[in-house]
């Protein structure tokens, strides 16, 4: 059994390397040079990128943000923000330096000057953004769906809805907006080489986050975005506790009647996220690993802690 959770864990760390490298194509070939600012930790990254003259690198600066956020959010919110956040910021940061040749050893390596990636940026602009944004959404995915995170502002929203009860939503448009009027304003002072002008970069920019947040969604959710789950077990009490406490979702209980034995058990019923879903079968397998689970696949959840179909 522990090898093969160790194998699980190890699995799950290649997907949140594999989705950090990516999301780094995405920001150091596609995005820096274009001045076109994704929000968070990676765009204020970026900003300090321009304030500085090119001479901080993005990456370093991407690590060093997450560093306290990381920290904080071990402190406030436990093990949820363990070494898969780690792994997950690390890496991101790492490729992000190493595609634009700013590592030491590997300077040789300029992704981002690649004829194709000029000619995207000279003739083909909107293209440029539009492939960034996609490999963005597909790393940051990929990284969400092996129960990874990139630290930043994934930190902030959790932190602020267990301390305030802000919804991550409103977190994250809050943050994404500043930090991209904050480089705004840093490109207006220091200027776009590219001749482009700064309010056509910032557009292009909120156009980058709305992408990208649409690709995350969906891997995440694939075309049946929630699953319902059936649980029955001899440890309701404990499962439900998991539900309600840990992940904060609604649980409901039945009374039934097993035909074959002809006795009254309890079922659990419950609606969740397919990233939640994993979550919850890893918990309900070490409380009982005798439960009896059926999933089904739910089109639409109207009520709170879910998104309408739109």
């Amino acid at each position: 059994m522990k090898l093969k959770k160790l194998f699980a864990a190890s699995k799950d760390f290649v997907v949140i390397i594999i989705g950090g490298f990516i999301m780094a194509a995405g920001i150091a070939v596609f995005l820096v040079d274009a001045k076109v600012v994704p929000g968070g930790v990676s765009g204020l990254s970026m900003t300090m990128h321009y304030l500085s003259d090119g001479k901080i690198p993005v990456g370093l600066m991407m690590w060093v943000f997450n560093i306290p956020l990381y920290l904080w959010g071990v402190r406030v919110l436990g093990k949820q923000f363990g070494i898969r956040t780690l792994v997950g910021f690390t890496s991101n940061s790492f490729f992000v330096d190493l595609l634009r040749g700013s590592v030491p050893g590997f300077r040789f390596i300029h992704l981002h000057d690649h004829p194709s990636v000029v000619a995207l940026q000279q003739s083909d602009f909107f293209m440029q953004i539009l492939v960034g944004s996609v490999l963005m959404g597909i790393g940051l995915g990929i990284i969400f769906k092996a129960k990874g995170s990139t630290a930043g502002s994934d930190v902030l929203a959790a932190v602020a809805n267990k301390k305030w009860g802000t919804k991550p939503g409103v977190t994250f448009m809050v943050v994404d907006s500043l930090v991209i009027l904050l480089a705004a304003v840093v490109l207006s002072l220091k200027g776009t080489p590219t001749g482009r002008p700064v309010l056509t970069l910032t557009l292009y920019a909120f156009l980058l986050l709305f992408v990208s947040s649409r690709i995350v969604d969906v891997i995440l959710d694939g075309f049946d975005y929630a699953r319902s789950a059936f649980i029955m077990s001899t440890k309701n009490d404990e499962i439900a506790k998991v539900i309600m406490n840990d992940m904060s979702r609604g649980a409901t209980a039945f009374e039934a009647r097993g035909l074959y034995k002809n006795t009254k058990r309890e079922v659990l019923y419950t609606v969740l996220s397919r990233k939640e879903l994993s979550l919850l079968m890893e918990e309900v397998r070490e409380i009982d690993p005798d439960a009896f689970i059926i999933v089904n696949n739910v089109h639409e959840v109207l009520g709170e802690g879910f998104r309408p179909r739109v």
